[in-house]
């Protein structure tokens, strides 16, 4: 019996030592103390009941204390507990201190929180970034079309990285820059001849103002001549000119069609009016004949002016033929 119970007391002597070990991190408290942080066990385990990851709070601030910087571990903690990320916070303020870039842990924290990497924005400002913008196409005033691509070096601004706009405003005030300089020019050979142009017209301008960014320089790394568009413009003012010009025309026959046919209508009624009358000139020789205002002597006599009539205009006929 008495081996028994000292079996079980070794078993619950272990099992009380592993979680004792597994909470309270142990390792984690002599690497800060041999790296000259303070900090407490009871601290550790308070973390542990907070639910924060001792590791994630004690690594970041052993390299703080390495690199000669004082920082507290609540702060640290509560800005784990707002969701940031302590790791890249200190390593963002120990490159900025190795750099002489003034930051500060309270300005680095909103930075994080903010949703942008403070690291690599330390980074971009020792070492600026080349933000190449996609083909810019623009007009000129004798309406030839030119492709421009520029370089943007930019370094970032930490003052402005909470609040200020990103790259892509950037390439959208580049391409604006680029299309106002173009589009003012009086021929594309003066842009072609000094493409300088188009970086003196952006700098000057400030495009880079309320964004997160700095811009160093502006180079204009291809210009392509494109369509002619003014020409193209001419042509289809030209083919709309003549397509107005048809359908006018087409009215206008259409027009002269309808009056000819109704000129045609009325000969035709005049016609039927002519044959309407000569055929009512027997009706009335007949009732002339019945009546007895009409002899047959005096029929013949008519008929026989008639033919002497046609004879003498057949015979002039001739002559004027002749």
């Amino acid at each position: 019996m008495e081996f028994v119970a000292v079996i079980f007391l070794v078993v619950v002597i272990i099992i009380f030592l592993a979680l004792f070990f597994s909470f309270v991190p142990i390792g984690l408290w002599i690497s800060a103390t041999a790296s000259g942080l303070r900090v407490g066990l009871f601290q550790l385990v308070a973390m542990r009941i907070r639910k924060v990851v001792p590791s994630r709070i004690i690594n970041p601030a052993i390299k703080a204390t390495k690199a000669g910087m004082e920082i507290s571990l609540n702060k640290l903690e509560a800005h784990y507990l707002a969701g940031g990320n302590v790791d890249r916070v200190v390593n963002a303020l120990i490159a900025a201190q190795r750099a002489g870039i003034p930051l500060d842990f309270e300005r680095a924290c909103a930075i994080d929180l903010a949703g942008r990497d403070v690291l690599n924005a330390v980074q971009m400002s020792v070492n600026p970034k080349v933000i190449e913008t996609p083909v810019i196409a623009a007009i000129a005033k004798d309406g030839i079309e030119l492709r421009a691509k520029a370089r943007v070096t930019v370094r970032a601004n930490i003052d402005r990285l909470v609040g200020g706009a990103g790259e892509e405003t950037i390439i959208a005030r580049i391409g604006e820059g680029i299309v106002t300089t173009v589009g003012s020019s009086t021929s594309h050979k003066d842009v072609l001849e000094n493409p300088d142009l188009i970086s003196q017209t952006v700098l000057n301008k400030g495009l880079d103002a309320g964004t997160a960014f700095e811009i160093l320089s502006i180079d204009i790394a291809d210009v392509d001549v494109g369509r002619n568009v003014g020409a193209q413009l001419q042509i289809d003012q030209a083919e709309a000119d003549k397509r107005i010009a048809q359908a006018k025309a087409e009215e206008r026959r259409a027009m002269a069609v309808a009056q000819e046919q109704e000129n045609k209508a009325e000969v035709q009624g005049m016609r039927a009016r002519v044959i309407e009358a000569e055929a009512e000139v027997p009706k009335a020789l007949a009732e002339a004949f019945r009546s007895g205002r009409l002899g047959v002597m005096d029929y013949y006599n008519m008929q026989n002016i008639q033919s002497d009539t046609r004879m003498r205009e057949s015979i002039a006929g001739e002559g004027k033929n002749s």
